[in-house]
């Protein structure tokens, strides 16, 4: 029987920067206008101003949670100077969901981060940290009575690959130097954030869950050669496992947040350093369907890291998990095949507790703008007009039975 339990968490995700709009104190919002960036996100889906109608949404397709980020730089315009109209904002948000009996999971950092501090060199800067922390305490003290799941920091090494490695995000920088540094202060960030929540929570009497959320990929050999299979243990080593089990060693993940989208063929033409980082298969061994964006859909790929992270112990809550695609049929399909998946591994003893969609309504996906359509709701971005689409229904009933 693919049954779920009772008690477990089904609902959709968004991003502060990606839907709320106007998000002018932010890194990505100059970098858009100083015309380093394609596409501008302007007014996004003005959930800033729509969050009330979004979340009735979410809750006419029977979610019982919501992920969603705070803006820090709508929070912290200029250094050390604290807006409380949008800390009060962002209570208001959590209202509106307690009152719909959605449990917030609230991410702290989703890749965006405020003006000033990018000016002072972004997560390069060691007293990066330090803000962050004056942040966090600032924001979960305004949150923590509401707020029980907290998710530090989103995909770290997504976002140390694009915007230091590839140079493709805000900085806009390559430096295998700068990548290894920025990785190491997003560490020490979240394990701070870590205590700092949990020290905060003590006083309130009420245990917090804490983790990141980590972009998984299934890392998968071409072909059986030696150097293939090598690469694959280096990546998932370096890319999955890496930044989870340096948090564990410093008892900072109260659960595993895991983002999961696809697989990586590799097929190294090398030996080179380079080849290991890089290298993938471009002949089309193992075709399967892809979404918008390309990557392929990979469902067992997913059922291959829960039973991978069985071995640490900790609960793993899927926070995002989604297709971009124009086929609705197609987004049914991918979250059919990737909950079957879940199912399996919970069969095989993984304790997963959620599984959160990506997205709860489309999105202004940072660097491809506003073309792929992740949603469970589209947004005609003309009128703002939310519309459900015929797989959200499909998940809903997912949701309200806990039965594929």
């Amino acid at each position: 029987m693919n049954n779920f339990p009772s008690n477990f968490f089904w609902g959709a995700s968004t991003s502060a920067y990606q839907v709320e709009g106007n998000n002018k104190f932010s890194d990505w919002w100059d970098f858009e206008l100083s015309g380093k960036l394609k596409y501008h996100s302007a007014e996004a889906c003005r959930h800033y101003d729509l969050f009330i109608e979004d979340f009735n949404l979410a809750r006419e397709l029977n979610h019982n949670c919501h992920r969603l980020s705070v803006e820090w730089g709508r929070i912290e315009p200029e250094e050390g100077k604290f807006s409380l109209s949008e800390i009060e904002h962002y209570k208001q948000v959590i209202r509106a969901l307690k009152e719909r009996n959605l449990e917030p999971v609230i991410t702290l950092h989703h890749f965006t981060i405020p003006t000033w501090l990018a000016k002072k060199g972004g997560w390069y800067n060691r007293k990066a940290v330090g803000y962050f922390l004056r942040f966090t305490e600032k924001i979960v003290e305004a949150l923590a009575a509401d707020v029980r799941f907290w998710v530090t920091i989103n995909e770290p090494m997504v976002y140390v690959y694009h915007a230091y490695f590839l140079g493709v995000w805000p900085p806009m920088t390559k430096s295998i130097l700068k990548t290894r540094k920025v990785t190491d202060n997003l560490l020490l960030a979240h394990i701070g954030a870590y205590n700092l929540i949990h020290s905060i929570y003590k006083r309130l009497k009420t245990q917090p869950m804490v983790s990141i959320a980590q972009n998984m990929q299934a890392f998968v050999p071409c072909t059986q050669s030696a150097r293939n299979r090598i690469a694959v243990y280096l990546r998932n080593k370096s890319y999955n496992l890496d930044f989870i089990e340096k948090s564990i060693k410093f008892h900072a993940l109260d659960y595993i947040g895991i983002n999961y989208y696809s697989r990586q063929q590799v097929d190294l033409s090398g030996w080179g350093i380079g080849n290991f980082i890089k290298d993938t298969c471009n002949k089309n061994h193992d075709p399967r369907k892809k979404n918008s964006l390309g990557w392929d859909i990979y469902p067992e790929g997913l059922y291959r890291i829960l039973a991978g992270l069985k071995k640490y112990n900790l609960p793993a809550f899927i926070l995002e998990n989604g297709i971009c695609t124009d086929d609705d049929n197609l987004r049914w399909d991918f979250i059919k095949e990737h909950l079957l998946s879940v199912k399996r591994a919970m069969s095989e003893g993984a304790n997963v507790i959620g599984y959160i969609y990506w997205s709860l309504i489309d999105n202004f996906e940072w660097d491809k703008g506003f073309a792929p359509r992740f949603g469970l709701i589209s947004v005609d971005y003309d009128t703002y007009l939310r519309t459900i689409r015929p797989s959200a229904r499909k998940f809903a009933e997912v949701c309200s039975t806990g039965r594929l």
